[in-house]
């Protein structure tokens, strides 16, 4: 082959080398989840699994993490593109308010695909049958970075409640609450069902879930309008009575620095292959994700996401519409 022949091929392959790379290093998307012992990180595998499957030029990966604080630190720091994220506390941090005082972080909605409501599970030896007793009583708030820990601060706060606290994971919690390190812990449900962590804590010894009163009821509606107060039916796990608790949205917030067509691409993917999160979450069967994303968002819509809602013929309320 003459040497210009060669040169010309060398150099054509180099070229197409580099921008393959370019080109592969353009299509990761990192999302941040949730501890790998949840339920609701299974949800995100399966999210992973239809953007991957369904949006042509993108390859997510799910990425562990503490949850929702943990994730909103990491779209700040450019770490994940999108992730797990409650509604009452991507509010907080996209209005700059309680932690975020003076740091908000700017984090768009993509969608929210549940309700969570918040269950305090106790060992049934523990001595606590109400939440009143629960002052000094080792409890865990949620896994670090979560916002299960920062809303269960709050609401002891507001109800005059002083547990003492133990940090950790939400393996190590488990474990400490089945060798009786600790009385229980604060995780969300799975719908009106207990989370898989709750459920695997039961096999080893009896559980009970804590009940807000009615006068604790009327106390976080008044003093914390960012989250819901919800009645749980009897059935949230056998021999689980009716109870009373605190819950939030379970949502997938983006950085606003995700481009637009990609996120209109995954949203339309997302909600047109629903499939996969029934397999991941059952409770999912009876959601119309659509709609619970236009009641229960709180900040304003990525504008590729806008786009798709749009387009499928919905209003988008003025507190969702999005923002420079």
């Amino acid at each position: 082959m003459p040497l210009l022949k060669k040169t010309l091929l060398a150099t054509m392959m180099t070229a197409s080398l580099i921008a393959g790379t370019v080109a592969q290093a353009d299509e990761q998307l990192l999302i941040g989840s949730t501890s790998t012992s949840s339920s609701q990180y299974g949800y995100f595998v399966a999210v992973g699994q239809i953007i991957n499957q369904h949006v042509e030029g993108v390859r997510a990966s799910v990425v562990e993490t503490g949850a929702t604080v943990d994730n909103l630190r990491r779209i700040l720091r450019n770490q994940v593109d999108m992730g797990l994220v409650t509604t009452n506390v991507g509010y907080h941090a996209y209005a700059g308010l309680g932690e975020f005082d003076g740091r908000p972080v700017d984090n768009r909605l993509l969608w929210v695909y549940s309700l969570a409501p918040q269950n305090l599970v106790i060992r049934q030896d523990a001595g606590v049958s109400s939440m009143e007793e629960l002052d000094g009583v080792r409890l865990n708030p949620g896994i670090t970075g979560s916002a299960t820990e920062a809303t269960t601060l709050a609401v002891m706060q507001a109800l005059g409640l002083s547990p003492e606290y133990v940090r950790g994971s939400t393996t190590d919690v488990v474990a400490g609450v089945k060798d009786n390190r600790m009385a229980g812990y604060v995780k969300s449900g799975v719908g009106d069902k207990l989370d898989g962590s709750s459920m695997d804590i039961a096999t080893f010894t009896p559980i009970q879930v804590l009940s807000l009163s009615d006068a604790q009821a009327a106390i976080l509606r008044e003093q914390m309008p960012d989250i819901s107060v919800v009645d749980i039916p009897e059935g949230s796990a056998e021999g689980i009575p009716a109870y009373s608790t605190w819950s939030f949205g379970l949502a997938v917030h983006a950085s606003p620095d995700m481009d637009d067509e990609t996120a209109y691409q995954i949203v339309k993917a997302v909600m047109e292959h629903p499939e996969p999160q029934v397999s991941a979450l059952a409770n999912l069967a009876d959601v119309n994700i659509a709609e619970l994303t236009l009641k229960s968002g709180t900040v304003p819509f990525h504008p590729g996401a806008a786009r798709y809602f749009e387009e499928q013929g919905y209003t988008i309320p003025e507190h969702l519409v999005p923002t420079e």
